[in-house]
């Protein structure tokens, strides 16, 4: 870095998004009479707002973009820089920005976040979604498009599907059932029917009243391979969340050009062999199996030998950690999926550099409760602990591994259902180790429980089950549940009076 140090704060933090934002208010009001800096390339800061403290573990919050002004107002002692990082030098303690100025530093958290992983960078066709920018240029495609193939099976690609109107979509997914990031074969069977159904028709989830072990359907229209409740079923690789608000489609018209209100259907255990242009189409060998009349901008070959013509191509297959700017010349040492490795201090393998969000991976020993997904509630959390763990340093304090990483737990909406889920929620690790319990209202609810050597360790809650809370619990106190057997799901006995 050739240039002077214009300024060297005690703190400077990467990323405007729920992360570093979350880490500047927690340093900020902390230290009030020390320098703090927030290095973030867009004019907008991602603001948690609503925040509620649902349970223990569970937290509800909305994402609002705001101008960094707000922050600037809050907080007196808070410089916000306006430019991207082009390089970082850990051994001299500053960074380079885009527009060649350097900043000192005496403490560095990098809450970079992570970008779409395209299935191709040059295809004017192919649309990822990862931030406002991006969703309101989808809209603006989808309204001229009649029809769209959606690749990806995480939470983007779910509420993507169900919003869209006007338009048919094609979605194809590399597993043998929707979703699989977040449920198994059972959830996804019961939110199905949703998709087929008109917004209009689909009432609000209410309430349970009637107790059925209802199985979804055999010989409906959607078979599942996946044996349903099938015990020791090993989830899927985990994708991570999206940097737009988790409600990021609420008041954007997400309309096609057709009549139609919601035209759906699943490509289910495939993925894309290839994109080709409509002259790549023509002169391709494929022609043979001509997809459908008409000449479509774009074609979608898919590894099940389907090709499929569209207007264009939504890629929401998950996030790769945005670490670029900061590799060049320094010894951070990396994940598997190239995040920054953090201890349970979120402190990277470079001194007084620490990460939080999407950006880190959880290398310490976890609890056998919890996982990283890369979600909202996780950039926060992550954010909050990696500013106090910032203050313990600085003020020579012990620090203990916050609570929030006892449990994974997420609050979320799928296709207008609650979801919750919470610890092991898909068994992940727990290899064969383990048994369902399945409840299934149809249009009204699904629980799913696992347990592990008759104790709770994960449970999937679709609908206004009010169960959150007691499960939690459960899965805490680790208590023996084996003499309740199958009664556990019994409506009609109330399981919060035996353990709250």
């Amino acid at each position: 870095m050739g240039s002077e140090i214009e300024k060297t704060f005690k703190f400077v933090i990467v990323g405007g998004g729920i992360a570093g934002v979350t880490c500047v208010e927690q340093l900020s009001s902390k230290f009030p009479s020390e320098d703090v800096a927030l290095i973030t390339a867009g004019p907008h800061i991602k603001a948690v707002t609503n925040y509620k403290q649902v349970s223990r573990t569970l937290e509800e919050f909305d994402v609002e973009e705001k101008p960094f002004s707000v922050l600037q107002e809050k907080f007196p002692n808070l410089t916000v820089i306006h430019s991207a990082v082009k390089s970082l030098d850990t051994r001299s303690h500053c960074l380079e920005t885009a527009d060649g100025r350097v900043f000192g530093y005496k403490k560095l958290c990098i809450c970079s976040g992570a970008r779409p992983k395209l299935l191709t960078q040059e295809n004017p066709y192919v649309l990822g979604i990862r931030d406002t920018d991006s969703a309101q240029e989808f809209q603006k495609q989808l309204s001229k498009a009649k029809r769209i193939v959606v690749i990806g099976n995480g939470g983007i690609a779910l509420e993507l599907v169900y919003e869209v109107r006007g338009c048919e979509v094609i979605w194809a997914v590399k597993d043998k059932a929707i979703g699989n990031t977040f449920f198994d074969a059972g959830a996804a069977q019961f939110l199905i029917p949703s998709l087929e159904a008109d917004k209009a028709e689909v009432a609000a989830p209410c309430k349970r009243q009637r107790y059925t072990t209802e199985k979804p359907n055999p010989n409906a229209a959607h078979t599942f391979t996946a044996d349903e409740y099938s015990r020791g079923q090993k989830p899927g690789g985990v994708q991570p969340g999206s940097a737009l608000g988790p409600d990021w489609h609420r008041g954007m018209e997400l309309k096609g050009a057709e009549q139609v209100s919601r035209r759906v259907s699943v490509e289910y255990q495939c993925e894309v062999e290839q994109i080709l242009t409509s002259e790549e189409f023509l002169v391709s060998s494929k022609q043979t199996l001509k997809p459908d009349t008409g000449s479509w901008p774009v074609y979608v070959q898919l590894t099940n030998g389907k090709t499929l013509g569209c207007d264009f191509v939504v890629s929401a297959t998950g996030v790769v950690p945005n670490t670029e700017p900061f590799l060049h010349g320094n010894n951070f040492s990396l994940a598997d999926e190239c995040g920054l490795q953090v201890n349970d201090h979120l402190m990277t393998s470079e001194p007084d550099v620490y990460a939080a969000g999407d950006v880190c991976t959880a290398c310490w020993e976890h609890s056998p409760l919890w996982q990283q997904m890369r979600l909202w509630t996780q950039a926060r959390q992550m954010g909050w602990y990696a500013g106090r763990c910032m203050a313990a340093d600085v003020l020579s304090e012990p620090i203990e591994l916050d609570f929030c990483f006892e449990l994974f737990s997420h609050v979320t909406k799928f296709f207008n259902y609650k979801v919750v889920l919470l610890g092991k929620f898909n068994a992940q690790g727990l290899g064969s180790d383990h048994e369902l319990l399945v409840r299934c209202t149809k249009g009204q609810e699904y629980i799913k429980v696992v347990l592990s050597r008759g104790r709770m360790v994960g449970a999937v809650l679709i609908g206004e089950t009010d169960l959150e809370e007691t499960f939690e619990n459960l899965i805490l106190n680790q208590m023996d549940l084996t003499a309740y057997g199958e009664e556990l799901l019994n409506p009609n006995i109330d399981i919060e009076d035996y353990f709250d």
